[in-house]
């Protein structure tokens, strides 16, 4: 009897044993009840009651990438070119995950392909290949209005390649190349136009320099000669202060102006004005001289023999 209980007991603990559930961290389990939801394991342990629930999805919480196939799109300007897109996603309800959508993920991936459609089509192809930033946004403001009842919450939707027509490419192309070329020629006029500027105002600051270091020369010799007068009437006025503190008189000093008179004409052609009181000067010693014969340099001439001269009446 006791072997039967043994057994019973053994295989009660292999039942409840085998009931344990460890869910991994990042994955969720959704659990059903006799076919009904039930609950939502999130990692750690867990004990599931045999033959009553039942773990209907386990699914991982993780961001996931969908990569969707390139598809023909047709811009605002009926131009038809290829464009695929990356979708990041991530679960955020379990529940709805599995309650929600047959396939979500495949539903994911039709509702972007018709939504990218729909962007494309209002935009040119130009503002097509220029708004990839505006189209991802709106894309994924799109999809993550449109999957919240499917527990997806789309973080990031990005375009990978737009593909235009063939002509269209070489097209783009050759625009590239003439705005390249055009660039270039603008730049090249450019620099043209710098270097004349660059050169005409070296040429401008050389004369300015030129100029200024001739006026600057101008006033140096123009000083040197002040100062050099100033320093010979310096001298002079010196020499004459010498003289009067010595106690000269005035006939000293007015001998020291015809000196003077007789240095500024140095034998050439000058008038000299000779001032009222030198003139009178002059005439008192000639009177004084003439009257006493002292200063009277010249020699006295010889007396000549006197002949007497031929009568003409008597000496025949």
């Amino acid at each position: 009897m006791w072997y039967i209980i043994l057994t019973v007991a053994i295989l009660a603990l292999i039942i409840l044993i085998g009931g344990l559930r460890l869910v991994p961290q990042t994955y969720e389990y959704v659990v059903e009840r006799l076919g009904k939801y039930h609950a939502t394991w999130t990692a750690g342990l867990h004990y599931k009651v045999p033959f009553i629930d039942k773990v209907m999805k386990r699914m991982t919480v993780k961001e996931k990438v969908l990569d969707t196939p390139p598809q023909p799109v047709i811009t605002k300007d009926n131009v038809t070119m290829q464009i695929d897109s990356v979708v990041y996603y991530h679960i955020f309800d379990a529940k709805l995950y599995a309650y929600g959508a047959e396939n979500p993920v495949e539903a994911l991936s039709f509702l972007s392909a018709t939504s990218l459609r729909n962007i494309v089509g209002e935009l040119s192809l130009d503002e097509t290949l220029t708004s990839r930033d505006t189209i991802n946004g709106k894309l994924t403001t799109i999809l993550d209005e449109a999957t919240d009842r499917w527990g997806i919450k789309v973080t990031r939707v990005e375009l990978k390649n737009i593909n235009p027509p063939m002509e269209i490419q070489n097209a783009m192309e050759k625009e590239m190349k003439a705005e390249r070329d055009r660039r270039q020629t603008v730049l090249e006029a450019e620099g043209h136009k710098q270097a004349v500027i660059t050169r005409a105002q070296g040429d401008k600051q050389a004369m300015i320099l030129e100029a200024e270091g001739e006026r600057d020369a101008r006033i140096a010799r123009a000083e040197g000669e002040a100062k050099a007068v100033f320093l010979a009437k310096k001298a002079e006025a010196d020499g004459l202060r010498a003289l009067l503190e010595a106690g000269v008189d005035d006939k000293v000093l007015e001998l020291k102006r015809y000196e003077s008179l007789v240095k500024l004409a140095d034998g050439k052609a000058s008038k000299i004005i000779i001032p009222t009181d030198a003139t009178e000067m002059v005439r008192r010693n000639v009177m004084f001289t003439e009257t006493t014969g002292l200063g009277d340099v010249t020699a006295p001439g010889k007396d000549e023999p006197k002949t007497a001269r031929p009568d003409p009446c008597c000496d025949r």
